[in-house]
């Protein structure tokens, strides 16, 4: 008999309305330890609504969701210390380095000087931040910014990584690089990431969570999904009820 999944994000019912506004309604999904999900949908589907709640920077109006099975709104902290969160156009401290950054978060998070050294040293290596170490983060590039902010995100080593539209705003070369690192971290984590590009979801993704309108429309695989139209681009345009 196989070893049940061991389920790494889980909501239930998670619906955030302010006022009359449903930003989600009703959001369900589980995600196994291993498997790197795209959370798809158009610009205001919901996406980082969801990812907030999961990361704790929002609470629900309704439902509840578990990170690593730790509540999220009533252990906090202990779901915190099990996930890594890139946020979209994610705040950085312009006037600090890349080390001094680092090291203030890992600090913050209780890393003892021996792990904090250790831990500098792979996320530096991973990222590939090297260069820029001791670089004014004001006058990086928006790539390695990103690099810094993944790195930020890793440097406590989460077992779950969620990452808010990871490489909106990069160019192309950028873009592969940032795909390709995902693609080796999800060889040791469980990724969620938010995307409303097509072309990202093949790149890195085993799964697929559709929102639209603050609602899960679809959930399943890339197969699963080209199965449903001529293009995937006419099934996107499905989804939302736009006609393609």
């Amino acid at each position: 008999m196989s070893e049940p999944e061991t389920l790494m994000i889980e909501a239930t019912g998670l619906t955030k309305r302010y006022r009359n506004f449903a930003a989600i309604e009703d959001v369900s999904f589980k995600i196994p330890r291993g498997q790197v999900v795209a959370f798809l949908g158009p610009n205001g589907a919901g996406k980082s609504t969801t990812m907030r709640i999961l990361t704790g920077f929002i609470p629900p109006t309704s439902g509840g969701a578990r990170i690593a099975g730790f509540d999220v709104v009533t252990q906090r902290i202990e779901a915190a210390s099990k996930v890594g969160y890139l946020p979209e156009n994610g705040p950085l401290y312009l006037d600090m380095t890349p080390r001094s950054l680092l090291t203030f978060f890992g600090q913050a998070r209780g890393l003892t000087p021996e792990k904090l050294f250790e831990r500098l040293e792979a996320v530096t290596q991973l990222c590939n931040i090297g260069d820029v170490f001791d670089k004014v983060i004001q006058k990086l590039s928006r790539g390695y910014r990103q690099r810094v902010g993944m790195a930020q995100a890793l440097l406590h080593e989460p077992e779950v990584l969620i990452l808010d539209e990871p490489t909106s705003g990069l160019d192309p070369n950028q873009i592969h690089d940032v795909r390709v690192m995902i693609r080796e971290l999800a060889k040791s984590r469980t990724i969620l990431l938010s995307t409303h590009i097509l072309q990202e979801v093949e790149a890195v993704a085993d799964r697929i969570l559709f929102v639209h309108r603050g609602r899960i429309v679809f959930d399943g695989t890339l197969k699963d999904f080209d199965t449903r139209g001529e293009s995937r681009e006419a099934v996107f345009h499905a989804l939302t009820g736009v006609a393609s």
